[in-house]
């Protein structure tokens, strides 16, 4: 008969094994915008070095010369290429037993049981703690850059290694609100927003806003429920309409500061890096030399990186 450990070793791995993308799609499932990168192909894997590299096209080819007959022709060089450099950042979650559950739980369905209360924790946590993570600073220790970092409220900072105070074609855009939190000029202030966002056919694809915002933006539409999304409400979330983007109400989008936003992303330029050993990866099973007990890890590796800062855009309430 096998021993309590190895059962529920056997056990995980099998549920895991068999449903390999189960923490992969929770932890996208759960978040708007990581959904919407996930159908857009912008969770993409990057099988190792140093850092991760983006290449930036950041000015045109200055060369473009309007002629006539024998003018002389320019072919001096452009530099129009650049890079963005990101840390790696790491996540660990483990599904764990004490050797008192597990001679506990020693009977078939209790093994079961407990097996299945185990996995859903750690699902629903590494869904919920990496929805945090993706609106964060990056402040606390080791964590990745999210919207926070990529795109401050004034537009400065250093990402990717670039500093956009010195290189102002790096900076993101943002629109500080009218007024003092009575958000009368939401949609006077998101049309200024969003028309600095606009390139040609690049524009934001979503907007993502803190409770107040939302609720706010929702109040304008109350006689107009057309401005509902269809295609977000389809994939399980609720989302109005601003222009061409849906709009969608996210409690983490105000991590670590107390003030109100709407992220105007265009996540055409935006991507999930994942290293392709540790996406959300189990390892082989721990034994503690000096607990009695089963360990499991389970890793994720990369970084939220994006290749056009200053096609993405901020709207705060700095009050």
């Amino acid at each position: 008969m096998p021993s309590p450990n190895a059962t529920f070793t056997e056990m995980v791995t099998t549920t895991l094994r068999n449903h390999s993308r189960m923490l992969v799609d929770n932890v996208s499932d759960q978040n708007a915008l990581l959904t919407l990168m996930k159908q857009k192909g912008k969770i993409r894997t990057e099988s190792g070095g140093y850092e991760i590299v983006l290449p930036l096209d950041y000015t045109e080819n200055s060369t473009y010369q309007r002629y006539s007959g024998y003018d002389e022709l320019s072919i001096a060089a452009s530099d129009v290429l650049s890079a963005a450099k990101y840390d790696w950042a790491q996540v660990a979650i483990h599904v764990t037993a004490s050797g008192r559950e597990l001679r506990m739980n020693n009977g078939p369905e209790r093994m079961i049981n407990l097996v299945k209360a185990r996995i859903q924790n750690a699902v629903r946590t590494a869904a919920n703690n990496f929805s945090v993570d993706l609106y964060s600073t990056g402040a606390l220790t080791n964590q990745i850059g999210g919207l926070g970092h990529l795109i401050q409220t004034d537009g400065t900072g250093t990402v990717g290694g670039i500093v956009s105070g010195t290189y102002t074609w790096w900076k993101n855009q943002f629109k500080e609100m009218t007024g003092t939190g009575t958000y009368a000029s939401i949609q006077a202030d998101m049309n200024s927003l969003w028309l600095s966002l606009n390139r040609g056919t690049d524009k934001p694809d979503l907007v993502v806003m803190t409770h107040d915002l939302y609720a706010a933006y929702e109040a304008t539409l109350q006689d107009n429920q057309r401005y509902a999304d269809a295609k977000m409400g389809a994939l399980g979330f609720e989302a109005l309409k601003y222009k061409s983007a849906p709009v969608v109400f996210d409690s983490n989008s105000n991590f670590t500061t107390t003030g109100e936003k709407a992220y105007f992303l265009n996540t055409d330029y935006l991507y999930l890096i994942e290293h392709p050993d540790a996406r959300w990866s189990q390892d082989d099973e721990k034994v503690p030399v000096n607990q009695d007990a089963v360990v499991i890890p389970i890793y994720w590796m990369g970084q939220l990186v994006t290749s056009q800062r200053s096609l993405q855009g901020v709207m705060f309430d700095a009050t």
